[in-house]
């Protein structure tokens, strides 16, 4: 079963399971999102065509991800006059993962998972980048929650005095400076 669905000023061809990009959506990573504007249902020979949507149908899906796209570039010239202007423009994008299509008195659902992994992560790994990939994984993780500081400030006054000395004792001793090799050359030139 698919469906024609109209997002963003565009229509688009669905299936459960199918993933999407589309202009940008509200919502979070993991949110499901349910579109209304089912253009046409399709089943094997079955077609049932809107006017303008199709009563009673709706396709589900879950929001993976919100992301830039590729890069479009804006150049003007005008010819033999040295005016050259390069802009650039990334439009923002939603991907979706398709996980059902009702209609028409039938349910077409997805049984896999939806793997929230953003396509910049992807990315990383399969070029080797481990750096970049555990920057990306440290981002997406929650931070922790912040340590609740001690009401009682004298005591760590006086924590800091008794601890100042056994510190001092800890504390490196600096190094003497080795001699200056012009000094030793000159040193043996005198004798």
């Amino acid at each position: 079963m698919y469906a024609v669905i109209k997002t963003g000023g565009k229509q688009y061809r669905v299936q459960a399971g199918d993933l999407l990009v589309v202009e940008k959506l509200d919502g979070e990573p993991g949110a499901e999102v349910a579109f209304g504007d089912v253009l046409m249902l399709g089943d094997g020979e079955t077609v049932t065509v809107g006017a303008p949507v199709v009563d009673g149908a709706s396709v589900s899906a879950t929001l993976i991800e919100t992301r830039k796209g590729e890069k479009v570039k804006i150049f003007k010239k005008i010819r033999r006059q040295g005016y050259r202007r390069t802009k650039g423009h990334r439009q923002l994008e939603s991907v979706l993962r398709v996980t059902a299509v009702a209609g028409a008195g039938k349910t077409d659902k997805w049984d896999g998972t939806v793997d929230l992994t953003p396509k910049a992560l992807l990315d990383a790994r399969a070029r080797g980048l481990k750096h970049v990939a555990a920057a990306l994984e440290a981002a997406q993780a929650p931070a922790p929650a912040p340590k609740k500081a001690k009401a009682a400030k004298p005591a760590k006054a006086e924590a800091a005095a008794e601890a100042a000395p056994e510190a001092a004792e800890a504390a490196p001793k600096p190094k003497k400076a080795a001699p200056k090799k012009a000094a030793a050359k000159s040193d043996d030139a005198a004798e």
